[in-house]
């Protein structure tokens, strides 16, 4: 169903969509669950061992990253699984690089994180 919503009725609906996406990613996803926990442990370091604005940003952005990737990743392992059970190549390379997109925004964070506080 499309949404016909215009203006500031628009921007509202959007909103409640992610926040349904949202809630759906973390009951549906153990690994977003775990991200999101990971994140509410490492916000609130960023605010404390950042030293400038600039570090802080940078921290808390690449904390972000994951849960973003994380929930893309997500989207499409769900595309994937509705099309059908049977297995394809294609669906295995789509599920395999999603994967490899979550994996390579956890190493970013480990790197940016040892940049800036070591």
């Amino acid at each position: 169903m499309k949404n016909e919503a215009t203006g500031l009725k628009r921007i509202f609906t959007a909103f409640e969509f992610s926040i349904k996406g949202l809630k759906t990613c973390y009951q549906s996803e153990a690994a977003f669950r775990q991200e999101v926990w990971l994140a509410i442990v490492l916000i609130p370091l960023a605010l404390v061992f950042g030293e400038t604005g600039l570090e802080k940003a940078v921290l808390i952005s690449s904390v972000f990253l994951v849960l973003i990737v994380e929930v893309l990743n997500s989207a499409i392992e769900s595309v994937v699984d509705r099309i059908g059970d049977d297995y394809h190549v294609l669906s295995g390379a789509a599920k395999d690089m999603g994967s490899a997109a979550v994996w390579l925004s956890l190493l970013l964070l480990i790197i940016v994180w040892l940049i800036i506080l070591i």
